[in-house]
């Protein structure tokens, strides 16, 4: 459904404390500088149960203040990026919006549209400018609201955003807690002269549509044994939760193109995957940063599912201590990133299918006081060919956000034996 949102107020939220002198400067790390400039966005919704009703006023005050004492702690987020290269620590603060929406929150939860929880959030998100962090409190007909925040990725991965997410919400509910992040991720990875790639690069927003498609836990379950029971994993640990869906939508999204895409393509299979367990020594959980990198697949036309989920483990296992080494120097990495973008984009040679997942990070542990999250939802995102799967509340079932050309979505969306086994209650 179309949302109606009217923005009503706005304002900067500043850190309680001034930032301390020596942590004015903010060097960008090598990761940061090639990560994509846009916002990456999330949205939690809280709904109103039938015996309690929010209240709007306390709860943006608590927002507020928690959001200001939080920023001491994180404190890069209240500052303005200077092009490419660092964060000037200045606490000139946060955008913070309050809007008003005319509808129920279930409404938008029932059958969302990616798309349009974009009005959610604060930031156009290809409209990357100096701030790297704004919040915008949703409050709907019902009562009910949605907490929308946007993370400039210049400066932070999905994990950092949602250890900050948590860590914002824990002051909120005034838990004890002691926020620790760990703001060195220039000194693992220093930064480089990357001349010659764009960090914009595959950016779109035209001919771009996203859907969401949920997949029941059941139905997780039988892809995993499905794909486990051929000769390739006899002595393998049966594929995972998300190796086991990207391989069905990537067959399902082969299936529906190959026509068009023509026997001269190749496709690539590319996967982010979280460096901090890589390490050595791992590094914990809230260290803040972009640490993350991907690995490319390519599998031929001919292979089937369970062959592409033994492929993708072995490109994976191929990041480990040696690769994490070669990393930090980088010289490697940027000819490997300025290489794939021009054979993807320029000359047109690959065909390349984006999976991220944000399964088992914490999403739904976000409680400032009212409760966890209702559902938390991702807006539309501006990159073709990119599907995100996040974690059902009950961290059974996946949902996936699959964003492609309209010309492909709308052959995507039909494709039958897709149709078989999604949550057909859940498709917008």
């Amino acid at each position: 459904m179309k949302l109606e949102v009217e923005v009503i107020s706005k304002e900067i939220i500043k850190p309680s404390s001034p930032t301390q002198d020596h942590l004015r400067h903010y060097q960008l790390s090598f990761l940061d500088q090639v990560s994509p400039m846009v916002y990456n966005p999330m949205v939690l919704f809280y709904s109103c149960d039938g015996t309690t009703q929010f209240n709007i006023t306390t709860i943006s005050k608590r927002l507020k203040k928690s959001l200001s004492d939080v920023l001491t702690h994180f404190y890069p987020l209240a500052g303005r990026i200077n092009g490419n290269s660092f964060i000037d620590c200045n606490d000139e603060g946060i955008p913070y919006l309050e809007a008003k929406v005319k509808c129920k929150v279930v409404d938008v939860i029932h059958r969302p549209d990616p798309g349009e929880l974009n009005h959610l959030v604060p930031f156009l998100l290809d409209d990357i400018t100096n701030i790297t962090f704004g919040v915008q409190l949703n409050v709907f007909d019902c009562g009910g609201i949605a907490i929308g925040a946007c993370l400039s990725h210049q400066i932070a991965d999905g994990l950092s955003f949602f250890t900050f997410l948590n860590c914002w919400a824990a002051i909120a509910r005034e838990q004890a807690v002691s926020p620790n992040p760990q703001f060195i991720s220039s000194e693992l990875f220093p930064p480089k002269n990357i001349s010659g790639f764009d960090p914009r690069i595959g950016i779109m927003k035209e001919n771009i549509i996203c859907k969401m498609f949920e997949f029941d836990g059941s139905v997780v379950e039988n892809f995993r044994a499905k794909y486990a029971d051929t000769q390739s994993f006899e002595n393998e640990k049966r594929p995972t939760r998300v190796e086991a869906l990207s391989a069905f939508i990537w067959s399902r999204y082969v299936a529906v193109t190959r026509e068009q895409s023509g026997p001269q393509r190749t496709y690539a299979v590319i996967h982010a995957v979280n460096l901090r367990p890589k390490m050595e020594p791992p590094l914990p959980s809230d260290s803040f940063g972009n640490y993350y990198r991907i690995t490319m697949t390519i599998p031929s036309l001919n292979t089937r599912e369970h062959g592409l989920v033994k492929q993708v483990r072995d490109e994976i296992k191929k990041i480990d201590k040696d690769y994490v080494r070669k990393l930090q120097d980088g010289n490697e990495h940027l000819d490997f990133l300025k290489d794939s973008s021009y054979r993807v984009l320029m000359k047109g040679e690959l065909v390349s299918f984006n999976i991220t997942s944000l399964c088992r990070f914490p999403l739904y542990e976000a409680d400032f006081g009212w409760g966890k999250p209702t559902w938390v939802g991702s807006p539309a995102l501006t990159f073709k060919n990119l599907v995100v799967f996040i974690d059902t509340k009950n961290g059974d079932g996946i949902e996936a956000y699959v964003s492609l050309k309209v010309e492909d979505m709308t052959k995507f969306e039909a494709d039958e034996e897709l149709l078989a086994y999604v949550n057909k209650a859940r498709v917008c």
